[in-house]
């Protein structure tokens, strides 16, 4: 079995750091019986504990941040990397993504 890696360790941490004291506040509001408020504040905590993993793989993990970093395409597609460039809206071929043909304005 595969144990968990340093960045799911990582966003596990920084989630419960974000959620640990919300769902704390939330009990003290149920304990004191203000069932609104302490509810909230779990579905509030729920969405902080859940929201490094989700930033990290909407923007890819660390092997894409460093395939992107160095400028690397899909490995196992078999066409040229300047047909992969290409495309049909005119644009410069030699800028990767629209960041670097924002930067060239």
């Amino acid at each position: 079995m595969k144990s968990p890696g340093l960045l799911w360790m990582l966003q596990t941490a920084a989630g419960l750091s974000m959620a640990g004291p919300m769902f704390i506040v939330g009990i003290e509001f149920l304990r004191t019986g203000r069932i609104v408020p302490g509810v909230g504040m779990f579905a509030v905590g729920l969405v902080a504990l859940y929201l490094p993993t989700y930033l990290v793989n909407r923007i890819g993990g660390p092997r894409a941040w460093i395939r992107r970093r160095l400028g690397h395409t899909d490995a196992g597609s078999s066409e040229p990397e300047s047909e992969r460039r290409q495309s049909d809206d005119g644009s410069d071929p030699t800028l990767s993504s629209p960041l670097d043909r924002l930067r060239k304005r």
